[in-house]
């Protein structure tokens, strides 16, 4: 019988979980057996492996986080260590490793892959949905409605003291997270790292926006913005804006937690069903991925380093809805 191993790696997103449970699952199905390693490359390389049977994966689609943990692996990142964590595969007799994660994630599958022969398949899981070869990774449909509920409630308080917000929320190469919860929560102002402006610009737009006496003011902010995020931002518009109400909430790792949304979940599911499925016709180093609603594989070492680009048409229907 042939072994799949599976960890998750690099920053956690709502719906790993429900990748883990469909892997086990569908591989199960497919009649391998399923080992995890807990603490993603680091749990690699220390032997933290653990045999995972069907029962083991119950009651956990709709938590967030990941049963099998996550962590930083320095070890990961020299030949040596890698050689430790391939010794390790081959100890325990895996024939494929699923990788779940994102960007740094796929980039240690690939180099091991590489050095060691190892058989590798990535599934998405970012909230930034930064990866190339995917409409959309899991965990970022969840991101993006905690951080809508968070600035909806910021909305109501600044409305009740005619506040100006800047709200900062994750993304730090790219403003997917930015861009979508700017409009869905009718953001007078949206700045992403894609569309670079200086201090000024920004100045000039909001007085435009203050001129029109809206009861409240809320700039969404991505945190890699190249004016330097939120609170620099705010401190850079205080002398021209001071007489303003001015607040700066940065909502951080809150975006990572909670139970995944029902996309989330079925995303997950499908792309856990559609990695044993590719294993068992014999693909190696892709990473599973939806594109126009249909299951796609892409080489895995064209899913990063790569700018995957935002839909800035949407940012010109947002200054005009504004």
């Amino acid at each position: 019988m042939n072994k799949i191993a599976i960890l998750t790696s690099g920053g956690d997103s709502p719906g790993m979980n429900a990748a883990v449970r469909a892997v086990t699952r569908a591989a199960i199905y497919f009649g391998y057996e399923v080992v995890g390693i807990r603490y993603g490359y680091r749990g690699l390389i220390e032997d933290d492996f653990v045999e995972i049977q069907s029962s083991d994966v119950s009651g956990i689609i709709q938590r967030g986080g990941t049963i099998l943990k996550t962590a930083r692996s320095e070890k990961f990142m020299s030949s040596e260590g890698r050689a430790v964590a391939a010794e390790n595969l081959k100890k325990h007799g895996v024939d494929t490793l699923i990788v779940i994660g994102g960007d740094g994630t796929f980039r240690g599958a690939t180099i091991i892959a590489a050095e060691h022969g190892i058989n590798v398949v990535g599934i998405p899981a970012t909230i930034d949905n930064d990866l190339v070869g995917s409409d959309e990774t899991i965990g970022y449909d969840t991101a993006l409605n905690t951080a809508m509920e968070a600035i909806d409630k910021i909305r109501d308080t600044a409305d009740a003291h005619e506040r100006l917000f800047l709200v900062e929320v994750m993304g730090r190469h790219t403003g997917f997270i930015a861009l979508e919860t700017g409009i869905a929560s009718g953001a007078e102002m949206i700045v992403l790292p894609e569309e670079i402006k200086n201090i000024e610009e920004i100045k000039k737009s909001l007085s435009e926006t203050l001129k029109v006496h809206k009861r409240s003011t809320l700039i969404v902010v991505a945190e890699g913005d190249e004016t330097g995020g939120a609170a620099e931002i705010s401190s850079q518009l205080e002398e021209d804006f001071g007489k303003y109400d001015m607040k700066v909430c940065i909502l951080g790792h809150v975006q990572r937690g909670g139970a995944p949304s029902a996309h989330d979940r079925v995303l997950a599911s499908r792309l856990g069903y559609e990695a044993i499925k590719a294993i068992h016709e014999g693909e190696n180093k892709v990473m599973v991925g939806v594109i126009n609603n249909k299951c796609v594989l892409t080489p895995l070492k064209e899913t990063f380093g790569k700018v995957k680009e935002v839909n800035l048409d949407l940012l010109t229907m947002a200054k005009i809805l504004r």
